[in-house]
């Protein structure tokens, strides 16, 4: 909450809040490793999420210039590619496939339990193509970001979407809001690598 409340106000990076940033990062990264000892240490949990424990650190960096912006989107594309790499690894199967993933789904879509099973390995196959489509050149690197933004918003929205009873809004809401807001980076951190793809072929163009 801290952390948050720092990010809305931030202007320029100080000495505190250089310490408060860097502590955020390393309670995500504490919890991330909480939730791979729960899923049997499995190295594609961790990675999974990638994206949302690196969050502050991007922000940390980029307010600071610390790096080159070409330094900036390689290991932006690195975080992004990770998580959805790992979230597609669930999906297909090669880990146990979670159960509200399934759940989800079906809540969702109408369909049966196994075309729900067939989209999500075609999902989770997507989101391989998407990871490889970022290191490519940069009309393929944006739509794989683009994918990422449309992929990741409609996996984070799910989290309400699937789990929603209009009989009881407010349990519902209170149980699923803040799985949402902690994947809210799964879509934000791509569409800031498309902007910036786009910012850079713009500057190409002109020049």
């Amino acid at each position: 909450l801290l952390n948050a409340f720092l990010v809305a106000f931030i202007r320029r990076v100080t000495a505190w809040t250089h310490w408060v940033l860097k502590a955020g990062v390393a309670l995500l990264i504490f919890l991330a490793m909480l939730y791979c000892k729960e899923k049997f240490f499995h190295l594609g949990q961790f990675l999974e999420y990638s994206l949302q424990w690196s969050a502050a650190l991007f922000l940390l960096v980029w307010m600071k210039a610390a790096v080159s912006s070409e330094r900036f989107m390689w290991w932006l594309k690195v975080a992004i590619a990770l998580t959805f790499t790992c979230h597609g690894l669930y999906a297909v199967g090669y880990y146990p496939r979670p159960v509200t993933f399934l759940e989800m789904t079906l809540n969702i879509l109408p369909v049966t339990e196994d075309q729900a099973i067939d989209f999500l390995w075609l999902m989770g196959v997507l989101d391989f193509v998407a990871a490889i489509l970022l290191f490519l050149p940069r009309k393929l690197a944006i739509a794989g970001a683009a994918y990422c933004v449309f992929w990741g918003f409609m996996t984070t929205i799910a989290r309400i979407w699937g789990h929603f009873y209009l009989d009881f809004w407010d349990e519902s809401l209170l149980r699923w809001v803040h799985e949402a807001v902690l994947r809210f980076p799964h879509f934000l951190l791509p569409l800031v690598l498309v902007v910036l793809l786009k910012r850079k072929e713009k500057k190409e163009n002109i020049v």
